[in-house]
């Protein structure tokens, strides 16, 4: 600015010595105006940008404006930068969030929505572009979840049940994390809370039935210990009775150390054949020493495959599912076993005619001590433990566990076992 002042002045001056004052005053004129006009060009310039300010059309000026539009650029630029940072880390963000699996919300002041992940929409049924903006009370009906908004005390997660659009356990927490929003959290508890039943179910489960033979057994022991002398006729009466619910403990015990033996063995098994020809005779053989004549037992044998597995395991098992046929089917049924191989399953079966299982009851008959009718099963002899050995030993060959049943009309048990769990025969001798 001092450099354009003293040319002005120098300007001015010369012209007046040179010639006369008016020259000098035209001369100045004459320079302020292209001064004028110089910046005025330059500005322009600058509004023009402004309307689109693009670091890379920043114009080239000269002079001063050379050094103002460096300087802007400069600027631009390292505004540009951080802005790419700060959306880099927004965008980083925003997938963190996409990708957890706990569902997340995000609430203003008002509990308004301003946005949620996809585990959120699954979690309360929510549209993630219908409903951001909408007050989350009025999308979440229920009286407890309300309370839980407005009690404004958050130190301890809520239990939600939701119906809709699935039946779901779910843990959520409010989390303030600013003056005014919050995030809401939620997680699926639900396997956690059905294993969490089971336990309790099973604890409950075992005492009971303990409890029944162990009562009969100290009743029995009491009423003889209560006579002054022995009856022959009573020992002859109590003694049957005890043996049979001592016998009914034992087998309850042995169940439940089978199961314990499954769940805490080591996962892979060993590279054992097992012969199906040899266990499927065993298995007829059992099949009709419980049944004594009472039921019409079939063997179809469609395959001469082998299975990689533990003949133990799968003995157990499938004399489970056996038996349960044999108990559950009135005298006269049907009975079939069948082994078939298809080239890429191999399929264990038993079919049977008799009581059948309404299907509400399926999903849960591998749980111990689960019983469609527990007078029944008892009646027959089962420790409701049954199927639940057999799921064990399935997952442990890495088979599957398909069961078809109608009320009156019977029921198909199968184990599906894939096609790298089927041997080949070893060659006879």
């Amino acid at each position: 600015m001092l450099v354009w002042l003293a040319l002005t002045f120098a300007l001015g001056i010369g012209f007046w010595l040179g010639g006369s004052p008016l020259d000098g005053v035209l001369a100045v004129a004459v320079w302020l105006g292209f001064t004028l006009a110089f910046h005025l060009y330059h500005l322009a310039m600058l509004l023009r940008w402004l309307t689109h300010p693009v670091a890379e059309r920043v114009p080239d000026g000269f002079g001063v404006w050379h050094n103002v539009f460096m300087t802007l650029y400069r600027l631009v630029r390292t505004q540009s930068q951080s802005k790419r940072k700060l959306t880099n880390v927004l965008e980083r963000f925003i997938n963190a969030g996409e990708a957890m699996p706990d569902g997340v919300v995000v609430l203003d002041e008002f509990d308004r929505i301003e946005w949620l992940n996809p585990m959120a929409v699954e979690h309360f049924g929510l549209d993630r572009k219908r409903d951001v903006g909408n007050l989350l009370l009025n999308l979440i009906r229920q009286p407890g979840f309300h309370s839980y908004i407005k009690a404004d005390s958050f130190s301890q997660p809520h239990i939600l049940k939701m119906v809709q659009p699935r039946e779901l356990v779910l843990a959520i927490q409010l989390v303030p994390f600013d003056s005014t929003r919050k995030l809401l959290l939620s997680r699926d508890i639900t396997q956690l809370e059905r294993v969490q039943t089971v336990h309790r179910d099973f604890v409950a489960n075992v005492s009971h039935e303990l409890r029944t033979p162990l009562t009969v057994i100290g009743g029995f022991l009491e009423t003889l210990s209560d006579m002054p002398d022995s009856d022959p006729s009573a020992l002859r009466q109590f003694l049957p009775m005890m043996m049979e619910q001592s016998r009914r403990m034992q087998t309850l015990v042995e169940d439940l150390l089978a199961l314990s033996r499954l769940e805490n063995s080591p996962k892979v098994l060993g590279t054992e054949k097992v012969n199906m020809g040899e266990l499927l005779d065993t298995l007829m053989v059992e099949a009709e020493g419980l049944s004594q004549g009472r039921h019409h037992i079939r063997l179809d044998q469609v395959s001469g495959s082998w299975l990689w597995g533990s003949a133990q395991e799968l003995h157990s098992a499938f004399g489970n599912l056996v038996s349960n046929a044999v108990r559950y089917t009135p005298d006269g049924g049907s009975i079939r076993l069948s082994w078939a191989d298809d080239g890429e399953k191999a399929t264990f079966s038993v079919r049977d005619d008799g009581i059948g299982i309404p299907r509400e009851h399926i999903p849960r008959l591998t749980e111990r001590f689960y019983r469609v009718d527990r007078g029944r099963s008892r009646n027959n002899g089962g420790t409701g433990l049954g199927l639940a050995i057999v799921k064990h030993v399935i997952a442990r060959h890495q088979a599957r566990l398909e069961i078809v049943s109608e009320p009156d009309k019977g029921s198909t048990f199968s184990v599906v076992f894939n096609r790298d769990r089927i041997a080949e025969p070893d060659a006879k001798v």
